[in-house]
């Protein structure tokens, strides 16, 4: 089925006790995360979407109760003069997560067809090559033991613009903020182009988008996580090992434990 980010345009206020359901979900993030570890399984969660679309306020809940030994969180700008010189998933290849581990990449590859291609940093060739490219770096990720989360934050353009303006008025948050929001803002019709391209051609089987309707803030943060857990815990062994035996007569010695019936 075709994804058509206009079917993600409602922004309906989240009904919910939010702050109840982010918790238990949170919770449940952080026994996936315990799960990655025993099992040695490891992941990769990938945020693209428009410019203060919400993607850093997804990433900060996800990790709140993560063991920061086991993740990593990637934020994606501009490559480096060294990964200029190489091919463009190198940089990529080089921050994919080790056993044990998951790692967040805010913005990822994906660049090549949206963002390289709407402001012509690659050439026409290059871009259009860049599908198959895609395609088959995240088959052999899965194929090796690899899972992948892929989702999209999708707001409106009065949305984009409210976002702006709030991080203008706040001097804590005008960092966030700069000119190529204004550029990119300027090409929104190229890049909904883009968009629907790069999901026609990379939405698989192997490695499926999740489009997140962001325009409440509230409701896209329980949908992007509950898209989160749903999709690594179809991946990783959620049973737990057995306490090891040796251990129990060790704690029995030190301080008479017994354990719970």
């Amino acid at each position: 089925m075709t994804i058509k980010l206009s079917e993600y345009e409602k922004g309906a206020d989240y009904t919910g006790d939010f702050d109840t359901d982010l918790e238990k979900l949170q919770k449940r993030l952080e026994k996936i995360q315990v799960a990655h570890i025993l099992h040695k399984k490891r992941s990769v969660v990938m945020l693209e979407g428009w410019d203060a679309a919400g993607k850093g306020g997804i990433i900060k809940r996800m990790t709140a109760l993560l063991d920061p030994r086991y993740f990593r969180v990637w934020p994606i700008g501009a490559p480096t003069e060294e990964e200029l010189g190489h091919h463009f998933l190198w940089r990529f290849w080089t921050r994919l997560p080790a056993d044990k581990h998951i790692a967040i990449f805010d913005r990822s590859w994906y660049g090549r067809v949206l963002v390289e291609r709407v402001e012509g940093y690659c050439a026409e060739k290059d871009w259009k090559r860049g599908y198959d490219e895609i395609n088959e770096f995240e088959a052999q990720q899965v194929d090796s033991g690899n899972t992948i989360v892929k989702l999209f934050v999708h707001i409106t353009q009065k949305t984009q613009d409210k976002q702006l303006a709030q991080r203008l008025d706040d001097p804590w948050k005008r960092w966030k903020t700069g000119a190529e929001d204004y550029r990119n803002r300027a090409k929104r019709d190229d890049y909904l182009e883009a968009i629907h391209d790069m999901f026609r051609r990379t939405d698989t089987r192997w490695a499926p988008w999740h489009v997140i309707d962001g325009n409440d803030r509230k409701s896209a943060r329980i949908t992007a996580l509950t898209a989160i857990a749903d999709a690594l815990e179809k991946c990783v062994p959620m049973e737990m090992h057995p306490a090891d035996p040796a251990v129990i007569e060790l704690a029995r010695e030190a301080f008479g434990y017994k354990p719970k019936d």
